[in-house]
């Protein structure tokens, strides 16, 4: 037979193995997001007993049976590491059985779960008032068309060689990062520093070219060019700066803004619009680069810096004439090059990267309907 129609609960058992010696420490504990993965938990862990927290062991599965104010997501991963890992006891921890791992393939099972159909399924049948929950014995009532082994393993073997080549692209981005930090590192040691302000060209031109509101971008505190959030309804845009390509702009205000400054680099062919508020300049290439100067701006010290040199009462501001008194290292222009192209090749390789992760969400319920659709095709030969 290519397909069999059972419950989940068959082939599935609950694990409730506590971390009692302590072998596992603060590390350890992981949570798991929305987006089906262990992550570090950003929770506060002092004072917790960390003897209670399950343990999740490789190949096993946890979830949290809260569902609610989840995003419309169940959130639900597969230890596929080689070490266990700890987590609150909130999460139900299970694993298929010993005896159904020639039936159910553990990572088709996960490819079953990472699918919008099975989100949906699940918030529809949680349960609650307050706070709805999605429980171990619902997770065992779940039905599903399961393919044969031989099939699961086919459509297995496609997710894997994808993800193969997501985690090749993903390796590569701590060594890139590392060896573009210790260029910086070097320069910072060994050329002397140099105020920015005799390179920068300030940008006061307003839009008396007629730009329109598709052109208008907003800055983000992590540094990038975004489409507005603002309504626009009625504003005029006379006012608004032009923000040309190779330009860089920021927004003086560092008040409200969670000790990080608003700022991003033009890096289109396009003209945009940005608020008047925004101070907009470009560099002299022929000393700066400006994809340079973006590296030392998309620091975690800049943002320090600029907030510790922000002044004002009601409202603190970083103005032109202190972004002029900035200091950084600026070696010759083929060195600043070199840099640049360092963290380029970066930022493509995580670009990516992401699109491959993207992928391989969006992949998992093809595969799931092809596996089923084959067995289907199976049974009717």
């Amino acid at each position: 037979m290519g397909s069999n129609k059972c419950r989940l609960g068959t082939f599935i058992e609950l694990r409730e193995n506590t971390n009692d010696d302590l072998s596992y420490g603060v590390s350890d504990v992981r949570g798991v997001n929305n987006l089906k993965e262990l992550m570090s938990t950003k929770s506060d862990l002092n004072g917790r007993d960390l003897s209670k927290f399950q343990l999740v062991y490789p190949g096993e599965f946890v979830f949290n049976h809260r569902t609610s104010r989840n995003g419309s997501k169940f959130s639900i991963a597969y230890n596929d590491g080689s070490k266990p890992i700890i987590c609150t006891e909130d999460y139900v921890v299970f694993r298929i059985k010993p005896e159904c791992k020639k039936e159910l393939s553990a990572r088709w099972l996960y490819m079953f779960f990472n699918r919008p159909e099975f989100d949906r399924y699940v918030i529809t049948n949680s349960w609650g008032s307050s706070t709805e929950f999605y429980n171990w014995e619902d997770v065992q009532a779940i039905e599903l068309e399961l393919p044969s082994y031989a099939i699961q393993q086919k459509y297995v073997n496609v997710y894997n060689a994808t993800l193969a080549n997501q985690q090749s692209y993903e390796h590569g981005l701590a060594d890139l990062k590392l060896v573009c930090d210790a260029h910086i590192e070097n320069l910072r040691k060994h050329t002397p520093a140099k105020t920015i302000g005799q390179y920068l060209i300030p940008c006061e031109q307003r839009n008396d070219i007629g730009l329109s509101v598709d052109f208008v971008r907003g800055l983000s505190v992590s540094k990038q060019v975004i489409t507005t959030k603002a309504n626009m309804d009625g504003v005029s845009l006379n006012s608004y700066k032009l923000f040309p390509p190779k330009a860089i702009a920021y927004v003086a205000d560092t008040s409200r803004r969670g000790d990080k400054m608003s700022l991003g680099f033009n890096d289109s062919e396009d003209t945009y619009l940005v608020s008047s508020i925004s101070t907009v300049f470009r560099t002299d290439e022929n000393y700066l680069l400006p994809e340079y100067l973006m590296l030392f701006f998309c620091r975690d010290e800049f943002d320090r810096y600029a907030r510790f040199h922000s002044w004002g009462s009601a409202r603190e501001t970083f103005d032109w004439d202190e972004m002029c008194s900035v200091e950084i290292p600026v070696p010759d222009i083929a060195i600043q090059q070199d840099i640049v192209d360092i963290f380029k090749a970066y930022n493509t390789r995580k670009g990516i990267a992401e699109k491959l992760k993207n992928q391989i969400q969006n992949i998992c319920p093809i595969l799931i309907k092809g596996s089923i659709e084959e067995a289907q095709k199976t049974d009717e030969a």
